[in-house]
């Protein structure tokens, strides 16, 4: 799998070996963490990756990737997929920054992209959830064109549908 990339961003794809460090919460000799990275929710993450490869081999292109900052190689959060589309084309996503990397764009610029790279590879449908007191969450999926569709007690549930996908190139 290739990076995506952006003007300020590249996503890089998560591979066995950094999903351990990251669920361990130690970079490899070289890595360039953000203070504050990894925090709880982007180990469970990496974790639930390293479960789904052992259960059923990678999930790629349908994995984690980190997100980086171009201008400093900086590793500042995540954004990924809970798993391969269903049947139905669908698949739910999630991502998260860094504290000090929050409210400038990137969780928007990294959602676009992998918004596009799915459209890319056939899905139909990207769902996606955040707390309900989760503001800057709600604004990021929706300035991505993603849709508030149902509020429980503890979520609120966007989605994004195409009526026809791009399809494979």
């Amino acid at each position: 799998m290739t990076d995506l990339v952006t003007p300020r961003l590249r996503l890089h794809p998560m591979t066995v070996a950094d999903a351990e460090q990251v669920a361990a919460g130690r970079p490899a000799d070289g890595a360039r963490w953000a203070p504050g990275y990894p925090w709880p929710g982007e180990m469970a993450a990496a974790t639930r990756f390293l479960e789904t490869c052992a259960a059923t081999g990678d999930p790629s292109p349908f994995a984690n990737y980190g997100i980086q900052r171009c201008e400093d190689g900086l590793v500042i959060g995540g954004v990924g997929f809970h798993g391969a589309p269903d049947e139905k084309r669908h698949v739910t996503i999630g991502y998260g920054l860094v504290e000090s990397a929050r409210g400038l764009g990137y969780a928007s610029e990294a959602l676009r992209a992998l918004l596009r790279f799915t459209r890319d590879r056939g899905v139909a449908c990207v769902h996606g959830d955040t707390d309900l007191d989760n503001i800057a969450s709600q604004r990021v999926m929706t300035a991505v064109g993603m849709r508030l569709v149902k509020e429980d007690a503890s979520l609120k549930h966007y989605l994004i549908d195409w009526d026809e996908p791009a399809g494979p190139e």
